[in-house]
């Protein structure tokens, strides 16, 4: 790192430290949504008169989403095992994290959140604290719990609850990359079903992303995974589970033999993994998305240099074509919400997937210009995934995800008259 890099580096730390202090300590707080100015408001909202909803929601537990804000809200929650690149440092320096979550939440879908910081001394435990403290929520957000246990928390949590939940570094991660891939394709005139892809990491992000893709018609057997040790492959014997599913019989063992006409590349792995000469290896009219944060796989102007027919994302804001998870959380979790969902299922991410990449292809508003200092935005190369400020996510993703949720089975709710109608 230069000693420039290290200045503005510092420089920013201290703007974000003055921005979580200052005035008041932290990002979310709670807001009043019903008067309490009176000694009649007072005995509506507190006693006498709460005892009236309690009793309806004893005698039904469905009437809590009409009497409380269960509908609207989502309790974010981590173990702390794995906070952004940090690593392991604990619930409670996680917190920062879950604020944030809530701000994105609750600005981009007016979602209200609750973040717990669970210190459990076991996966177990921690299950058990979440099953606990979940009947007053809409849905869970897990964040920041590391693989691989986190695919276990995950799914025993799902089968143990009837409201979504929905580990964001996972599934969420793996529809932007779904939804830009599928553009990527298009631009790259090529089919999902006759790619070969290499997926440079082998954690949580990585086994979604290639699950999804899998579902969407991407072919298992031409999917490389490589960690630390190279491909994912039968020849090995230290492959937990979750990287099984990923294991063929594949002669490639590093990753430069994989990169060898390889039609995209998917990095979430870490800086400055992919060299030139795997760039070079790559078929015709390649695909990087190289999504380490801040310092991708590949830097895009190393990248480009090497291959002028390449389309490339990376994490970052800084460059074209950014997968970003608040392009798909919130509003994911904004129709499930209004349909009062039981789960966030595949049929409901495929459909966020590709409303996500509709989107990118449809002509962009004046304010995300003005947003972005763009003169002109235009699905291509460079623009391949919409901006996080683009106002039509909610109405495009949303709606979708409210649909697939309705027409797979697993709403509680009818569609929202809110919405446009349910055939458009």
């Amino acid at each position: 790192m230069s000693e420039e890099e290290q200045i503005t580096n510092e420089v920013h730390a201290k703007l974000a430290l003055e921005y979580h202090e200052k005035p008041i300590p932290g990002k979310i707080g709670t807001a009043l949504l019903k008067p309490c100015e009176t000694q009649e408001e007072l005995s509506l909202a507190y006693t006498p008169g709460v005892a009236a909803p309690v009793r309806e929601i004893a005698a039904d537990p469905m009437a809590a989403y009409r009497y409380t804000n269960k509908g609207n809200t989502v309790a974010v929650i981590t173990d702390g095992s794995a906070v952004l690149g940090l690593g392991n440092v604990g619930p409670l320096a996680g917190k920062p994290v879950m604020e944030g979550k809530g701000v994105l939440f609750k600005r981009f879908a007016d979602i209200d959140v609750v973040d717990l910081e669970v210190n459990a001394a076991s996966h177990e435990e921690f299950i058990q604290t979440v099953i606990n403290v979940a009947s007053g929520f809409g849905g869970i957000n897990l964040e920041d719990i590391a693989a691989p246990h986190c695919f276990y928390i995950e799914e025993q949590l799902s089968n143990k609850l009837d409201i979504p939940v929905f580990h964001d570094d996972q599934h969420g991660t793996a529809i932007i990359i779904a939804a830009g891939l599928l553009n990527a394709l298009e631009i790259q005139q090529k089919e999902l079903a006759n790619i070969k892809i290499v997926c440079l990491g082998a954690g949580a992000a990585a086994i979604a992303s290639m699950r999804l893709l899998v579902e969407m018609g991407a072919d298992r057997e031409q999917i490389r995974m490589v960690d630390r040790k190279g491909v994912i492959r039968e020849q090995r014997d230290d492959l937990n589970e979750y990287k099984q599913q990923f294991a063929g019989n594949y002669s490639e063992s590093t990753l430069a033999e994989a990169m060898r006409d390889a039609d995209v590349l998917v990095g979430v792995s870490g800086p400055n993994l992919v060299h030139s000469e795997h760039v070079k290896a790559m078929a015709n009219k390649p695909i990087i998305f190289a999504l380490s944060n801040p310092v991708p796989e590949i830097l895009p102007e190393k990248a480009h240099v090497i291959r002028d027919d390449l389309v490339m994302a990376t994490g970052r804001s800084d460059y074209p074509n950014q997968v970003n998870n608040v392009l798909g959380f919130p509003f994911i979790f904004r129709g499930a919400l209004d349909v009062r969902a039981l789960t966030i299922n595949t049929e409901m991410e495929v459909a966020a997937v590709r409303a996500l990449a509709r989107l990118a292809r449809a002509p962009v508003p004046q304010q995300v210009l003005q947003a972005y200092k763009r003169k002109s935005l235009y699905f291509g190369p460079e623009y391949i995934i919409p901006t996080p400020f683009d106002p039509r996510l909610k109405e495009y993703i949303s709606i979708a995800v409210a649909k697939a949720a309705v027409d797979s089975g697993v709403a509680r709710a009818p569609y929202p008259v809110h919405y446009p109608p349910i055939d458009s």
